[in-house]
């Protein structure tokens, strides 16, 4: 298999997804003729033609348009440039996809995908940088993934077009062209939901997502030099939840720390955190999160890079929680 980068995964995702099943439309701002603002839909058009289709710069309607199209036989999926642009149209999304299967008594359900990406890159600032997974998460009836690999973005999105409820993936722009690895596209399509472990180790378990998955990886790398084992934990999904797994590893390591980009106060880490102590898990020293601070985005990379957690920022933190009086 060749390597191929965290977008050409997205967009082989979506391309076998037209292929397979003709009941797919793919549609949204500059997804058909540009090819997508960051280049993941490019020649879609082409090749499916008026099934991929550009729509005017109105979120509102192109979330509502799909409600309607999934109630109706279509299985949608629409694409918001940016999470943060999602808040205009959260009547559409939460209040009538979310609800579509409840309020019809199960007659009807709303198969629809909404792509979208988040996270902060230099110079995106406040209204362009936002993580708001856990906004989304705290919805009943929305099914919401984070790929943090080519290969996960390749899988979850297939997955996620493949359900029959309205389904949130947030893929990361800092991933889009800057990641590579090899992708497997000839594979079923993976149940929904799932962690995965992509470290194991001895002394700690850490939950993350989306491109806080390499940082933490990296912190990992360099805890071991100083004999720390680091148990990585990718959740993947935070609706549905794996919660088992995440219990499973603090159960052996008797510690727990959550790491995300989104900032600290309301963050998806606060409720793993309540479900492994709410089981009773024995913990030997108090859970961590480790986050963004709580404040808007600059758009300085320097004061992105000061305020969103690095690779030291995560190592100290982590090594706190087996070394107290190290500053944190």
């Amino acid at each position: 298999m060749d390597e191929i980068t965290y977008a050409q995964a997205v967009n082989a995702a979506l391309r076998r997804a037209l292929a397979e099943d003709p009941s797919t439309v793919l549609f949204g701002e500059d997804v058909a003729l540009p090819g997508g603002v960051h280049g993941v839909t490019r020649r879609l058009h082409r090749e499916f033609g008026e099934r991929v289709f550009d729509t005017p710069i109105s979120e509102s309607a192109i979330l509502g348009g799909a409600v309607g199209a999934a109630m109706m036989g279509l299985r949608p999926i629409v694409e918001i440039m940016w999470a943060d642009f999602a808040f205009v149209a959260f009547d559409q999304l939460i209040n009538q996809a979310a609800n579509v299967r409840y309020v019809s008594r199960g007659r009807l359900t709303a198969p629809m995908t909404v792509r979208t990406q988040q996270g902060a890159t230099p110079g995106s600032c406040a209204q362009h940088s936002q993580n708001v997974e856990a906004l989304f998460a705290h919805i009943p009836g929305l099914r919401v993934c984070l790929p943090a690999t080519p290969q996960d973005a390749y899988d979850l999105l297939l997955t996620a077009i493949g359900c029959d409820d309205p389904v949130v993936v947030i893929e990361s722009r800092a991933l889009y062209h800057s990641l590579k690895g090899t992708v497997d596209q000839d594979g079923p399509r993976a149940p929904i939901g799932g962690a995965r472990i992509h470290r194991t180790g001895s002394d700690i378990s850490v939950v993350t997502w989306g491109p806080m998955l390499h940082t933490v990886l990296e912190a990992a790398r360099v805890l071991e030099g100083s004999d720390i084992s680091v148990e990585v934990i990718d959740a993947r999904w935070l609706n549905p939840f794996d919660t088992d797994t995440v219990a499973e590893s603090v159960s052996r390591t008797g510690r727990l720390a959550v790491v995300h980009e989104a900032n600290l106060t309301g963050g998806f880490g606060a409720e793993i955190i309540a479900r492994v102590v709410e089981r009773g898990v024995p913990l030997s020293t108090p859970p961590l999160r480790v986050a963004t601070d709580d404040l808007r985005i600059p758009a300085a990379p320097g004061l992105q890079q000061a305020a969103i957690p690095g690779r030291d920022v995560v190592a100290r933190q982590l090594l706190s929680m087996l070394a107290p009086g190290v500053a944190a």
